[in-house]
């Protein structure tokens, strides 16, 4: 039973995986945040980097919420059960 606990948890690559200083960041202010909505900016008003959002969306982390109308090359994420979970630990 274990070893295929570890096979499910292997195939998901953000169950085994630690976020960087970055990515938790980004993932904990979700925590407060209704529906778990991630920021678009950080604390000094920088866009958040793409390559930080897609590594998260890519682990597991963060899921594409909604489009943004008004900048169709920004990705609007909210955490996902997992992602609630690392941004907790």
């Amino acid at each position: 039973m274990q070893q295929h606990a570890f096979a499910h948890a292997a195939s998901r690559p953000g169950v085994l995986t630690k976020p960087s200083d970055v990515q938790s960041l980004w993932l904990r202010r979700g925590l407060s945040q209704p529906g778990g909505k991630l920021p678009l900016f950080d604390e000094d008003g920088q866009r958040i980097s793409d390559r930080t959002v897609q590594s998260c969306v890519r682990l597991g982390w963060a899921e594409p919420w909604f489009n943004n109308p008004l900048k169709k090359d920004w990705t609007v994420c909210k955490l996902t059960h997992l992602g609630r979970v690392v941004a907790e630990e």
